[in-house]
């Protein structure tokens, strides 16, 4: 529990003075913002700053910071490094940035935003990139709470699969709304529900206060064969830095009123979902390490849901389960409804359709609901069907990041700014997506000495592409 509590201050230390120089680097300013200078009253409007800052960390939180903790915390202590450090130098600088960047282009998207700093070419790529992304995760973050709320309901499917339908529709009527009509009004109860589970659930760590594995006892975890590189960086990815997140930062960089706002909005949501991942992982390495399981009476083996349910039920009792289990579920919905609602103003930027019009809406939400709707039929008939998805999800999730954090740097280096706070990450990014994809078994499969030597290369290649690009655009300054 020392590393946990050590993580813990670190987090918040890193908001108050990191989040506060990434703050000063980019230089917030009176300059009117998109919910000013572009209102329609469906997506760009002006929102109070404690509800911008809800939908955003509810946007963000998804299943990620949960299932990717737990299924993390198999790793052991260096799940805490990853969290704190990924959160602090790469997700929240991320998080802060993409937002800001797009609040000074009038709300742009991800792929636009990215077309502007690396070309078009990779901008094409970043569209269909993103919105099969987007559409991975709606399926995803539909079939997995309606796991957990079919098992309150009854252990056979029948539930599981009224609980699919009920919130794919909703998907539906909040994706096509203005974002004030459901977004703007359900999040706040769904938060309430989040706070619970995450406060109760650590008050209950401290009481119990068990023996967990400490950072200075190692950091891999007991038995645990898999290297944690690169495995661990995309197992554990919301909670320290996600590429979905930059989907999701102009939804609310088209809602804030001023510029300044942004640190607690982007910055601070992105802390506080670090916050939950590594309540998650502490609490699943006292489930696998410390004695937990054996404790509710469960095997080792438990999936992630089936972990979130154990834990919620066998701390908290019946009434507080459920609560806590809602928090969970709340988290993957307020996601997924966001997260098609992006998709659907990607796909309107980049064929230049206005959204104010309902039916221009619909026009883009048909194909889309449908391509979303295939991805979760396979996903409940395919038993693995979770796994191969979230899969994908993990590692196209970590590739967008990368993207990003190099469209961010190329921003900094032309505005004469310290470059390197994005540069580091990009660089540690791009090491990890490329040896992932060469020895993931959903792509090449190859011996991780091949990935190891791919993803050497891989930085190879970036350093000297970005050191000649870089004197370029001094001689073109200067």
């Amino acid at each position: 529990m020392i590393t946990f509590v050590l993580s813990l201050l670190a987090l918040i230390i890193g908001y108050v003075a990191y989040g506060k120089f990434i703050e000063k680097v980019f230089g917030p300013d009176d300059r009117p913002t998109p919910a000013l200078t572009k209102a329609d009253g469906v997506d760009y409007i002006v929102l109070p700053g404690w509800k911008i800052f809800m939908i955003q960390f509810l946007n963000i939180a998804g299943t990620g910071p949960i299932f990717g903790a737990i299924m993390g915390a198999k790793f052991g202590p260096a799940a805490y490094l990853w969290i704190v450090l990924g959160c602090i130098f790469a997700g929240a600088v991320h998080d802060y940035l993409s937002g800001m960047l797009s609040m000074r282009n009038d709300g742009a998207g991800q792929p636009e935003l990215i077309g502007r700093y690396l070309g078009k070419t990779t901008k094409n790529v970043m569209l269909v990139f993103s919105v099969f992304l987007l559409m991975m995760v709606g399926a995803v973050f539909v079939y997995s709470p309606a796991l957990i709320l079919g098992k309150i309901c009854s252990d056979g499917l029948t539930w599981v699969y009224i609980w699919c339908g009920i919130i794919f529709v909703y998907y539906i009527i909040a994706t096509m709304l203005p974002i004030d009509k459901i977004i703007g009004k359900i999040y706040p109860l769904f938060a309430i529900s989040m706070l619970f589970m995450a406060v109760a659930l650590m008050a209950v760590l401290f009481i119990k206060w068990p023996t967990l594995p400490e950072l200075y006892d190692g950091i891999s975890g007991e038995g645990f064969t898999t290297p944690i590189f690169p495995a661990l960086f995309i197992t554990i990815a919301c909670g320290a830095i996600s590429g979905f997140h930059a989907t999701q930062t102009p939804l609310m960089a088209r809602c804030v009123k001023s510029e300044k706002m942004g640190r607690p909005m982007f910055y601070g949501a992105m802390i506080t979902e670090g916050l939950v991942a590594l309540i998650w992982a502490t609490i699943s390495m006292y489930f696998f390490y410390g004695g937990a399981a054996q404790d509710l009476g469960q095997p080792l083996t438990l999936q992630a849901p089936e972990v979130v349910t154990a834990v919620s039920e066998g701390w908290l009792g019946t009434f507080g389960g459920i609560l806590a289990l809602l928090g969970v579920v709340a988290a993957p919905i307020t996601s997924g409804d966001t997260a098609l609602r992006s998709a659907r103003l990607i796909i309107a930027e980049f064929i230049h359709l206005e959204q104010k019009t309902i039916m221009k809406r619909i026009w883009i939400c048909i194909p889309l609901f449908g391509a979303t709707l295939a991805l979760l039929f396979y996903n409940i008939k395919n038993p693995d069907g979770f796994n191969v998805i979230w899969s994908y999800f993990g590692w196209a999730n970590q590739t967008l990041a990368v993207f990003t954090l190099w469209a961010i740097t190329v921003y900094l280096v032309r505005e004469r700014k310290p470059f390197w706070v994005t540069l580091l990450p990009a660089l540690f990014m791009t090491v990890v997506c490329s040896s992932f994809i060469m020895v993931s078994k959903n792509a090449f499969g190859l011996d991780m000495t091949v990935g190891y030597a791919v993803g050497g290369a891989a930085l190879i290649i970036a350093v000297a592409w970005f050191c000649g690009w870089y004197r370029k655009e001094l001689k073109i300054k200067d």
